[in-house]
């Protein structure tokens, strides 16, 4: 076989679309981390209630979670197979 055969007959594991849903579900994982910022004061001696707060304590972490389940779905995909000649 020469090397141009080698290469038609050579294909990735996952398609574009899994890479683009991949890419979706990694950017709900950085906005899950966005959301987690924050809270904190300048003066260590002082307490901010702000830690405390529904978006950091609920929300960021059901969309860091619901990220890695679209990344899992990504990879898990079955993409169809094309036949061959």
């Amino acid at each position: 076989m020469s090397s141009a055969e080698n290469a038609e007959n050579e294909s990735f594991a996952l398609s574009a679309k899994n890479y683009k849903v991949m890419l979706v579900g990694i950017a709900v994982v950085v906005l899950g981390f966005i959301l987690m910022i924050g809270g904190g004061t300048e003066n260590p001696m002082e307490f901010n209630d702000d830690i405390f707060s529904f978006r950091r304590i609920t929300l960021a972490p059901v969309v860091v979670i619901v990220g890695y389940v679209v990344i899992f779905y990504s990879i898990l995909k079955k993409t169809p197979s094309t036949p061959t000649e």
